[in-house]
């Protein structure tokens, strides 16, 4: 919501700033025809759409750089002494996008153009052309708009940079915390569980040599010893594995696949979309929410077959795990460790992330996850 809020209101600042500009340039076009200039409906036409043209100078600053440029071209041929105050602000806005380049050849060229514009008004001698180019477009005024693009793509970039920074930072602490578990885990719970284990194996062993009934609490107690051990061993593995393995990401999938084949799941991954580099950290994130997409499908699910859709789009990228297993909407589990990793995994990089039943029966695991601005 606030993004969309975000859009319109620079949406309606660009309208805004063009359609102001407009009417300046109008009204001085207007001062013009008082004082004697032979004006054309053209001429008004080109001063209008110098102006207005700067509405998407955002998402195509280079297209407005030249569209500006040629209308303050055509009304000066069309004898009217305006400033080129529209090319000015494409000139800022191009410099800002990142443009500096194709922006100075631009400007070289219509400062050599202007003159020749001016000459074929018809209303001036030589001396006068370049005089009145020197006025429509100050030099002074052009190194000014091109000084403040490039110093607020500076600070943009700065704050991109110090953002990515935070992230990285925010990441290390939260491995440095997940290892620390871990140690904590295996020095501590991982001996307790498995004295009682091996206590329940040998009573029932003891038991069943002798002859004797073995009680259904015990059996109990062997059997959950026997699953917490293996639950235990599991979450050990995840929670080092970022730290003993190298990094795992979106060119890894294929092989949490074939992993997922040889359980007995038949596991298919389809691609979709133009592949595209993405941050280190989505790319981890990927590889993390279909392995325990895939772990929770084997452990609990009963399913049979799984699917794995990875679509790259412009903007973001879409993860989607599907099962057909027993899992209704009426039976839905309680959020566990995993998918509450999960969750704080995709949110932490500005992404959304959806778990539910399946309507047919199943369940499915969607994200969505940004490509830009991210490390």
């Amino acid at each position: 919501m606030s993004a969309g809020k975000s859009d319109f209101r620079a949406r309606a600042a660009d309208w805004g700033v063009a359609v102001g500009l407009a009417v300046a340039l109008l009204v001085t076009g207007l001062s013009e025809q008082r004082s004697g200039t032979s004006l054309h409906v053209l001429g008004f036409a080109l001063l209008a759409a110098s102006a207005l043209a700067l509405v998407p100078r955002r998402r195509a600053p280079v297209a407005v750089l030249v569209v500006s440029g040629l209308c303050a071209l055509g009304y000066q041929a069309a004898g009217f002494d305006v400033p080129a105050v529209a090319y000015l602000f494409a000139v800022y806005a191009a410099v800002r996008a990142g443009h500096r380049l194709i922006t100075v050849t631009a400007t070289v060229v219509m400062l050599a153009a202007l003159p020749l514009a001016a000459l074929a008004s018809g209303t001036h001698d030589t001396q006068e052309a370049f005089s009145q180019a020197r006025g429509a477009l100050e030099l002074a005024w052009l190194i000014a708009a091109g000084a403040a693009g490039e110093a607020l793509r500076q600070a943009e970039r700065r704050a991109e940079e110090a953002e990515r920074t935070r992230e990285e930072a925010a990441l290390r602490r939260a491995d440095e915390e997940r290892l620390r578990i871990a140690r904590e885990l295996h020095d501590s719970l991982t001996h307790q569980i498995s004295v009682v284990k091996v206590q329940a194996e040998v009573a029932v062993h003891v038991a069943r040599r002798r002859g004797e009934k073995v009680s259904d609490a015990l059996l109990a107690i062997q059997e959950a010893a026997r699953e917490a051990s293996l639950e235990l061993r599991a979450t050990l593995q995840a929670l080092r594995d970022d730290d003993t393995a190298p990094p795992r990401g979106l060119d890894h999938l294929p092989d949490l696949v074939e992993r997922a084949r040889t359980l007995g799941l038949d596991t298919t991954l389809t691609i979709e979309g133009r592949r595209l580099d993405v941050p280190a950290a989505v790319d981890r994130t990927v590889y993390r929410i279909v392995q325990e997409s895939l772990t929770n499908i084997a452990r609990h699910a009963q399913a049979s077959t799984a699917s794995i859709q990875i679509d790259y789009r412009a903007d973001t990228l879409a993860v989607r795990v599907d099962d057909d297993g027993r899992t209704t909407p009426d039976t839905a589990p309680v959020p566990g460790v995993g998918l509450l990793g999960m969750h704080e995994r995709v949110t932490a990089l500005g992404g959304k992330l959806r778990t539910e039943p399946r309507g047919q029966g199943g369940f499915t695991v969607q994200a969505e996850l940004p490509v830009n601005g991210t490390s």
